[in-house]
């Protein structure tokens, strides 16, 4: 006669932290935060390396002066939040989306051209833009319109798309950017949706005209550059090899000044040498006025010159980690700080994201080459072997089932036991590619340090959420979080 053993619990795959004078879980399995109490921990404490069948369960915690009936109810609070569970479970993975997913968002790139010489650009091949062989240098109005078109046909369902402005240097097609916009406007009306513009450029072509027509038609600008000018000097060079601060600097005070619908940021490319985050974020916040930066790894293989050792980004965390404090400070006393990297974390935190795959590429976003090919994003733009479709034809649905199949954060093995992975994924496609040459690959160089980041991120949440919970609800009002 074979005897069966009643099922016991376990504690479910959490990260415990403590912040504000409170203990929190973050729950991998939702993507959500949980402050706990005494008796929450007590339970879970008891299930500390062991598993108990439900009565002893309730005996343990009835042996501790609660009654019956209190301990049955924690037990059930604590298996309706999933923070225990019965019986061995295998990690629980965000449901890939549905095959007929809208899409949300298009990259135009809208030449593959650029003025610049930045010596670690991803673009065509390991360093160098470079214009692929047959292909057009410039998008035509035609290849536009279609995307426009194509981009609209496939947002079946959402209210409002968007469209990202993107190069090579963007400003090089300024001509066509206008008459996009102007284009774009009324397809979205007609078609009963919204649309919002964004725009990324080195600055240096710049005029009063454009900043103009930008304010005017709320596009969000941000600038690609890494600081005060022996810094941005060091990698962002003319062909010549002439540094580009001396360029920029002026134009960039008239677009900051002049640009009064929408927020200017700036993203900086950390490279080998190029590492001082707190110097690079005062001169950029303070001294020049955007009112967010951004921080990112180049991304190269490890053979380059200029990309970042382990000893390196050890100190990019380190000065993560001083204006992510500052940030915590600013946002106690109601004030936004500005450093992106935290507030993109933290928008994540109360939405409660729990990703199937690292962001949106090849899903609810694709990106556009000057030929018309669709790629997963603008990184992937006219590489031949990522092709996911043209705007004339439409979306290869074979492609891009692939894509996504091995982008699944469960296909990457490494990130099963991975408490982070509902913030990472993995990791970025397009790195996981230049790395270990397959986009589905999980980034392992990153993985304690994305850890560490989320850990501090959490903490400020927590801390938040105890000292001044009205800062978290403004902050999700402003972003559109709520």
């Amino acid at each position: 006669m074979t005897v069966m053993q009643a099922p016991a619990y376990r504690r479910a795959e959490y990260h415990g932290f403590a912040a504000g004078g409170s203990a929190f879980v973050y729950l991998v399995s939702a993507g959500a935060i949980f402050e706990v109490d005494a008796d929450v921990r007590a339970v879970l404490d008891r299930l500390e390396g062991q598993e108990l069948t439900h009565a002893d369960m309730i005996r343990a915690l009835t042996s501790e002066g609660r009654d019956a009936a209190e301990a049955e109810a924690l037990v059930r609070e604590l298996r309706a939040a999933r923070l225990i569970q019965l019986g061995a479970a295998a990690p629980v993975m965000p449901q890939a989306p549905p095959a007929d997913f809208p899409l949300q968002a298009l990259v135009l790139n809208v030449t593959n051209q650029c003025n610049l010489a930045c010596t670690y650009c991803y673009e065509f091949g390991a360093d160098k833009i470079a214009t692929p062989a047959g292909k057009p240098k410039y998008m035509t109005l035609e290849t536009a319109k279609a995307s426009v078109d194509l981009l609209i046909a496939e947002a079946v369902g959402r209210k409002a798309v968007h469209i990202t402005f993107f190069g090579g240097e963007t400003l090089m097609n300024f001509r066509l950017l206008r008459d996009v916009v102007e284009y774009a406007n009324a397809a979205t009306a007609a078609a009963g949706k919204g649309i919002t513009y964004s725009l990324t450029t080195n600055a240096t072509l710049l005029t009063e005209e454009i900043v103009t027509f930008l304010s005017d038609n709320r596009i969000g600008v941000t600038v690609s550059m890494d600081g005060p000018p022996e810094v941005q000097d060091k990698h962002r060079v003319y062909k010549n090899g002439k540094g580009s601060y001396a360029v920029i600097e002026p134009r960039l005070r008239t677009l900051i000044a002049n640009h009064r619908t929408r927020a200017v940021t700036a993203r900086v490319t950390l490279t080998e040498g190029v590492t001082d985050v707190v110097r690079i974020f005062r001169h950029l916040k303070d001294d020049l006025g955007f009112h967010e930066v951004g921080f990112a790894p180049v991304t190269t293989g490890e053979e380059r010159a200029y990309s970042i050792d382990g000893k390196g980004m050890d100190d990019v965390l380190a000065q993560f980690t001083v204006l992510a404090d500052e940030w915590l400070e600013y946002a106690l006393r109601g004030e936004v700080h500005g450093f992106t990297n935290v507030s993109e974390t933290i928008s994540e935190l109360i939405s409660g994201v729990n990703k199937s795959h690292p962001c949106g590429a090849g899903l609810g976003l694709m990106g556009v080459s000057p030929s018309g090919d669709l790629s997963p994003c603008h990184r992937f733009t006219d590489a031949d072997t990522h092709v996911m479709g043209h705007v004339s034809s439409g979306i290869d649905r074979t492609k891009q089932s692939d894509f996504l199949a091995r982008g699944h954060v469960e296909a990457k093995y490494d990130c099963q036991s991975c408490w982070a992975r509902p913030l990472c994924a993995g990791g970025c496609h397009h790195e996981a590619f230049v790395r270990y040459g397959d986009t589905g690959h999980a980034n392992l160089h990153y993985c304690d340090w994305i850890r560490q980041w989320t850990d501090t991120c959490l903490r400020i949440y927590g801390e938040l959420a105890v000292k001044n919970p009205g800062f978290l609800e403004r902050f999700a009002e402003r972003k559109g979080l709520s």
